[in-house]
């Protein structure tokens, strides 16, 4: 494989930042994970932290050095970590459980697969133009699919902003996948949260990624966001990939290229400890999720103490 990738996050203007975003890559597997924690409920940023940690975990355990069923893998690992949301409620005995959109999107063998619960979107580019994009879980996109609100409505209806699908909800979260996309040199996976999406348009995100690097694309894309909403923005985050790009433009320092890496290395920009392979494992059963995120408890939970310190 051979990507180039660039992740940042900024704070908007809101006290605390509860999106969280990461990547992990072996020699033919790359995952990318990106987490918008819901403010209006409590510790969004430890049901995104928790999300983005039991699914890195497990990502960590099953790909050998891909992963065998991409679509059940998705599935699995974010039912897991809507499991281990609901655990950390009931361990910390808080009065509700934190809560958190997703999205994800596992590349292996120049294909892409994705994943998302809630708002936080993925967008597949290709020459400037976007193949594919997540249909927000929420209100107004329910309305506007059963012709009840014209589109145009998108960005100022009173219900553009109510959810009906998330981790961490009461009811088991409906994990939306995608269909196989086939990669070509040069397509750009962006995923990101809606601070950005709500203020920059479609056409905005992608003539902005078609003309220049991700790596110098995302920090402006996300000034840009902020600049325009100002003391109102929310937070605003942003990871995005360039697939197997021999664009002039490119600068040779950031591309990745997988093929020398020895197999069973992993690298990782999320923090959740490495665990040992599962013998014999082709499908993701409740003994193997309980393995693959046992590790990554005491870490959460240490977490909660220094959360409830500060």
């Amino acid at each position: 494989m051979r990507f180039s990738v660039y992740q940042e996050s900024h704070i908007g203007g809101r006290k605390n930042n509860q999106d969280r975003m990461g990547y992990s890559f072996t020699r033919d597997a790359l995952l990318l994970l990106l987490a918008d924690g819901m403010g209006g409920h409590i510790q969004g940023d430890m049901a995104a932290t928790i999300a983005l940690q039991t699914i890195g975990a497990m990502f960590q355990q099953h790909a050998n050095p891909y992963i065998k069923k991409p679509e059940r893998f998705l599935e699995d690992s974010f039912l897991a970590a809507h499991r281990e949301i609901h655990r950390y409620r009931a361990v910390n005995n808080l009065p509700e459980t934190p809560r958190t959109t997703i999205v994800g999107c596992l590349i292996q063998h120049n294909s892409a697969f994705w994943a998302h619960c809630g708002d936080s979107r993925l967008y597949w580019m290709r020459r400037g133009q976007i193949l594919a994009r997540t249909r927000d879980h929420s209100r107004i996109e329910t309305l506007i699919a059963q012709g009840k609100v014209d589109p145009a409505e998108r960005d100022t209806h009173p219900d553009r902003n109510k959810l009906f699908n998330c981790l961490g909800a009461p009811t088991m979260p409906i994990i939306e996948l995608s269909r196989r996309a086939s990669l070509q040199a040069g397509d750009i996976i962006l995923l990101c949260s809606d601070g950005l999406w709500s203020v920059l348009p479609d056409h905005v995100l992608a003539e902005k990624l078609h003309n220049n690097t991700v790596v110098r694309a995302v920090p402006e894309l996300l000034t840009t966001a902020t600049g325009i909403a100002g003391k109102s923005s929310d937070n605003v985050t942003a990871l995005a990939v360039m697939w197997e790009s021999e664009n002039p433009l490119q600068d040779a320092n950031t591309t990745i290229t997988t093929h020398s890496l020895p197999i069973g290395s992993m690298t990782t920009t999320i923090q959740a400890p490495r665990h040992a392979d599962l013998e014999g494992a082709d499908a993701f059963n409740e003994s193997e999720i309980e393995k693959a995120i046992e590790e990554i408890r005491s870490a959460i939970e240490k977490s909660s103490r220094i959360s409830s310190k500060s």
